[in-house]
């Protein structure tokens, strides 16, 4: 758990409510990536508690971020939030990937990052601060209306925000655009390469509930649902990192993907995460699938690459579980009709 600020110390006003600093941490569940010239380590935090939101009120420092912190002191460096005071159960502890990336003709020291909320940001890092310089949606998101162009905060909309009694419906689901599964950049195409889950929502009400001990807390009643319509749920997507769009897709249409990405110099990307239990490889700069591998599991780790007698191997672990297996189940018993029975619940 990350402690927040106490005290005197810069970000305890985001959390204005009595001593609510000292129980709402978030969750640092990812090792972050380290930038050895400036001896920074960037790393996630992840969703505030309690999960109400409404019970913490507050920007909330420094859930839901990245933080800079300095490999020799533990000092907090700098910092970007993406998502004040968090409902949603973003945990944005992936930590930014580290490329460097082009803006017209500026070469930018670049943290790219494609959160939980469902958006994709190019930051840029330097020694301390952490700057903003372009964020979008990269699956179907309704949560936030904008960025602030300057600052990259978002302008939330409030009716997709649950509190105590209150229904909101939200995209992404609280599995996010993107869990905890690693993308990969591959220097050579200019793309990153990530597994994303894509038109699945949820509605969640906000509770309180009695414990063992006789005390209340606040927890929340939720149910994922798939977009009608919809004519896929997950995919493999490549973004071109100097000109920030979109180059692929590979859409699954019956399967989530919570696929690690592996890429290579040979221009290929290596990556299961779907209940075919397929192992693929794809062409790195076309998406086209150019092999597949039925494993005995569904494909939950990230994929490796050696050498061994002059050939080149691709290792990976086969198994489901966690939050795949959970996302599974509840994909298996979703219905449509699950929004009306929360509105009547509401």
């Amino acid at each position: 758990m990350f402690h927040d600020s106490g005290a005197g110390e810069p970000g305890n006003e985001t959390w204005p409510v009595g001593d609510a600093w000292k129980t709402g941490g978030g969750a640092t569940w990812v090792t972050g990536n380290y930038d050895p010239e400036t001896n920074l380590v960037f790393w996630g935090v992840g969703n505030g508690n309690p999960w109400v939101a409404e019970q913490r009120e507050g920007d909330n420092l420094y859930t839901a971020s990245t933080i800079a912190i300095d490999a020799t002191t533990g000092k907090i460096k700098g910092y970007f939030q993406y998502t004040p005071n968090e409902a949603w159960d973003f945990d944005e502890v992936s930590p930014p990937m580290l490329i460097d990336f082009t803006r017209g003709s500026r070469t930018i020291k670049g943290l790219v990052d494609f959160t939980r909320s469902g958006y994709l940001y190019f930051l840029e890092r330097s020694d301390s601060k952490i700057k903003f310089i372009e964020g979008k949606p990269y699956v179907r998101q309704n949560i936030f209306k904008s960025l602030d162009p300057k600052t990259g905060r978002p302008d939330i909309d409030f009716t997709r925000k649950s509190a105590i009694g209150r229904m909101a419906d939200f995209c992404p689901s609280w599995h996010g655009g993107k869990n905890w599964e690693p993308g990969a950049f591959n220097p050579k195409t200019r793309m990153v390469y990530v597994p994303a889950q894509e038109n699945i929502c949820a509605v969640m009400i906000g509770r309180i509930i009695d414990t063992p001990s006789g005390a209340k807390r606040a927890a929340t009643t939720s149910q994922m649902y798939v977009v009608p319509g919809a004519d896929h749920i997950s995919e493999v997507q490549a973004w071109n990192v100097d000109t920030g769009k979109k180059v692929w897709s590979h859409n699954f249409a019956k399967s989530p993907n919570w696929g690690p990405i592996l890429t290579t110099g040979g221009g290929l990307v290596f990556s299961g995460g779907t209940n075919d239990r397929m192992f693929r490889a794809f062409d790195a700069s076309t998406g086209e699938v150019l092999w597949e591998f039925p494993t005995n599991s569904g494909v939950y780790a990230p994929p490796s690459s050696f050498m061994l007698d002059g050939k080149q191997y691709i290792a990976v672990v086969s198994g489901w579980g966690q939050d795949a297996r959970s996302m599974e189940s509840r994909i298996n018993g979703v219905i449509q009709a699950t929004i009306l029975m929360f509105r009547r619940a509401a």
